[in-house]
């Protein structure tokens, strides 16, 4: 299969579209990270995301709205919190997880009795969703456990002959994948953290928000992952990344006794000149979304140039700092030395 890559005018939105309705895949932009879409209620097209991915079939898939009315489509029921923070937060990166509707193919959610919904704010997804009149399930576009994919270019790396259409939409605005809030109980539970924050939430909902352990840890053994990024190695580079916890003197210390051929330094912006190691920067130390921006196609450089062996610098662990850490710590396979 050629893969096409074309830019969001007109035409390639209506193809797109009419793609999408045919049952085939299509790569889209959104403002998170490019995503695979496919027809949420069609559970042959859903498979054909899977098997693209090379992604275990126990994963779900977040479903992708153009508006409310498509919502009350998509689940069973819609709370109090969920309206809020709809209201708050739509269009945009953040997920709400509800009971699943009839519509939604069992296939998309992993067998699970809910399911994961957001409207992007991207005018190129929201076009071709709206166009099309369907939901879309869409997971990042990316070979399953590899960076995500922030550019079309990215995309194309992964997929080239294993989807139809790319559409080239540029680089994604947050770089991260949503923030996912599970509201299937009276405490909301946050399972992914992403760009729209817990602090965020609780100042809508105006109650506190649980953040999930598998955040931060390993999902445990037995525990049901209701989103996607909770269960496996996710965002890896195929070098091996170990972070670093505790300051830069430390860290340069470390990565000197360390120093080998493939060791490269994965630090905060500026810090390349005091590091004696090749080195790729994600961000500045203090801004969590630069960092969120920056990291995926930090990740995704690494690779380019060799790198066997990463030594990490660590992020904060609040705010938007809190979902850069959760995607490093599983590129790392939770490897972390504190110093």
């Amino acid at each position: 299969m050629n893969t096409l890559l074309k830019k969001p005018d007109a035409e390639s939105i209506s193809l797109a579209a009419k793609l999408l309705r045919e049952g085939n895949i299509v790569a889209i932009p959104t403002e998170t990270v490019y995503g695979i879409a496919g027809d949420a209620t069609n559970g042959e097209a859903i498979k054909k995301i899977f098997e693209a991915k090379g992604r275990p079939q126990d994963n779900p898939l977040i479903v992708h709205i153009s508006d409310m009315d498509m919502l009350y489509e998509v689940v069973a029921s819609v709370n109090d919190d969920a309206l809020k923070l709809a209201d708050a937060f739509w269009p945009g990166p953040l997920t709400i997880i509800l009971p699943k509707g009839d519509k939604i193919s069992p296939e998309n959610c992993a067998g699970l009795d809910s399911v994961g919904v957001r409207m992007p704010s991207d005018p190129v997804a929201h076009a071709i969703i709206k166009e099309s009149g369907i939901p879309l399930g869409a997971p990042s576009a990316n070979l399953s456990g590899k960076p995500s994919p922030t550019s079309a270019e990215d995309v194309f790396a992964d997929m080239d002959g294993r989807l139809p259409l790319i559409i080239d939409g540029g680089d994604c605005f947050c770089g991260v994948e949503s923030t996912v809030v599970s509201l299937l109980e009276d405490i909301p539970v946050l399972l992914r953290p992403g760009y729209v924050t817990k602090e965020d939430m609780e100042e809508v909902l105006g109650k506190p928000v649980k953040v999930s352990s598998a955040i931060l840890d390993k999902l445990k053994e037995g525990q049901t992952a209701r989103s996607p990024g909770m269960k496996y190695k996710h965002y890896a580079p195929k070098a091996d990344i170990t972070i670093l916890e505790g300051d830069i003197d430390s860290f340069i210390e470390y990565v000197n006794k360390n120093k080998a051929d493939g060791v490269f330094a994965l630090c905060f912006d500026g810090e390349e000149s005091l590091i004696n190691a090749p080195c790729i920067s994600y961000g500045a130390q203090d801004d969590g979304a630069a960092q969120a921006h920056k990291l995926f196609s930090a990740l995704r450089e690494l690779d380019k140039q060799g790198a066997k062996t990463v030594y990490a610098r660590c992020p904060k662990k609040d705010g938007v700092s809190l979902a850069v850490y959760n995607r490093l710590i599983r590129a790392a396979s939770f490897n972390l030395v504190r110093l």
